[in-house]
């Protein structure tokens, strides 16, 4: 609610108004709902969103290396005032931070697709186009790559999901739910609306480093210390680690390359875009996976589909981002079902799932930032117990639960998390 105005949407709503029941479609009916030609790659298409993403980087580079010359000449002798002329060159420069942080963003997510092997069928060609793009972003390719195809293993699994994983009551050390009064609560999560602002802003900006050098809401499993840098990191296998060891290599690379060119030009140039970059990265997964109507599930009541059936589409920039972030929060709920999928069928194939999930697909056009600061501020922790688990707000309260009927049901039907139905022959890791 802002200034009185109910900014949720309707799909939104209407999840906060009825108790969550588990999905009880399988696999079988969701695989069988998708045709199969819409799972094949296509190498030409996949190197033509390559290079042209490789394009407009270029292009927006030339822009706003012309930006300063075209001042000096008052744009043509259009804008000949000092401060309209100051006006104009704030916007340029503005339009080409906006545009290359939306390409670089772009650029992520095709690493995203190389690392998870579907641009194209050499496994060799997927992790060097993989491997560039990411480490042009300062990203730890393979050691990325590591931690998010074990997420996509565990999604929304409390014991071994590797991404946003929330945060316990004990954790902040609340009192137990039956003793907790309003203070207990408001001792913690109380701030000002400027201190929220300020800790979303550290969140976008830096969010991103801080998990990959903290394993900052990653998973409990590990260690305090463990990141994405340590080759012997519990995060990897042993015959992962000299890969760890070479987009180390390369980032310290990338680092030198960026300290020749030298500070100004990587702040007029690169500075502004990475954080926008940053920014993105942050808030589509995190908006994928984190939201008050969505559950979380414990060892008892997890399974692959659940997981993959508790994230989030969101229309995220509307055509814009899909356009520049390639489906990547338009269709992340068929993402996670097939994950060998191309980017550019996910439009085809989320129409197909959502015949066979129906109410068990969960999108929200929410507009994006609200859904950010809503996300933001109402999850805030879980509690200790309980399979199947939903986000608490600041005053202790869930936004939804469990039909506790629904689950009886299904377990009295023999559902099993172990069943091969509720699982998936998950592709190994190239």
């Amino acid at each position: 609610m802002v200034f009185g105005i109910n900014l949720n949407g309707p799909e939104y709503e209407a999840r906060l108004k009825k108790p969550f029941k588990p999905p009880t479609v399988t696999l079988k009916e969701i695989h069988d709902a998708v045709p199969k030609h819409l799972l094949k790659k296509n190498p030409l298409k996949s190197l033509t969103y390559v290079l042209r993403d490789i394009t407009f980087t270029l292009l927006l580079f030339k822009f706003a290396s012309r930006i300063d010359p075209w001042a000096e000449t008052e744009f043509g002798g259009y804008v000949a005032s000092g401060l309209h002329k100051s006006l104009v060159k704030s916007a340029l420069w503005l339009t080409y931070y906006w545009f290359q942080g939306l390409v670089w963003a772009g650029i992520f997510c095709l690493g995203h697709d190389a690392g998870h092997g579907t641009l194209f069928e050499n496994t060799k060609i997927n992790n060097a186009v993989g491997f560039v793009l990411h480490t042009w972003l300062l990203i730890p390719y393979y050691a990325w790559r590591s931690t998010h195809h074990a997420h996509h293993k565990a999604t929304a699994s409390m014991e071994r999901d590797e991404n946003y994983v929330p945060y316990t009551r004990s954790e902040y050390g609340l009192p137990d739910e039956k003793k907790a009064t309003k203070f207990d609560y408001a001792e913690v999560f109380e701030e000002t609306p400027l201190y929220t602002l300020v800790r979303m802003l550290i969140m976008q900006g830096f969010g991103w480093w801080v998990y990959l050098a903290r394993n900052q809401m990653g998973s409990k499993m590990y260690p305090p210390g463990t990141n994405h840098f340590d080759p012997d990191s519990p995060l990897f296998k042993k015959e992962q680690r000299n890969s760890i060891i070479i987009s180390n290599i390369a980032l310290a690379c990338m680092a030198s390359l960026l300290m020749y060119a030298g500070p100004g030009l990587v702040a007029r140039y690169y500075l502004v875009p990475y954080l926008l970059t940053n920014h993105w990265i942050v808030m589509f997964t995190y908006l994928h996976h984190s939201d008050p109507t969505i559950p979380h599930y414990r060892k008892g009541e997890w399974s692959f589909l659940r997981g993959a059936a508790a994230t989030v589409d969101r229309p995220l920039l509307g055509w814009m981002g899909r356009f520049f972030f390639h489906n990547i929060s338009h269709d992340h709920v068929a993402h996670h079902f097939f994950i060998k999928a191309p980017f550019y069928n996910g439009p085809q194939i989320t129409k197909a799932i959502k015949t066979v999930l129906k109410d068990d697909y969960n999108y929200d056009s929410t507009p994006s930032f609200y859904a950010l600061y809503r996300s933001f501020t109402n999850c805030q922790f879980i509690e200790e117990e309980g399979d199947i688990i939903f986000y608490k707000n600041k005053y202790g309260m869930a936004a939804r639960e469990v039909e506790q009927s629904a689950v009886q049901e299904i377990q009295k039907r023999g559902w099993n998390p172990d069943a091969q139905d509720n699982n998936i022959a998950f592709p190994k890791l190239d």
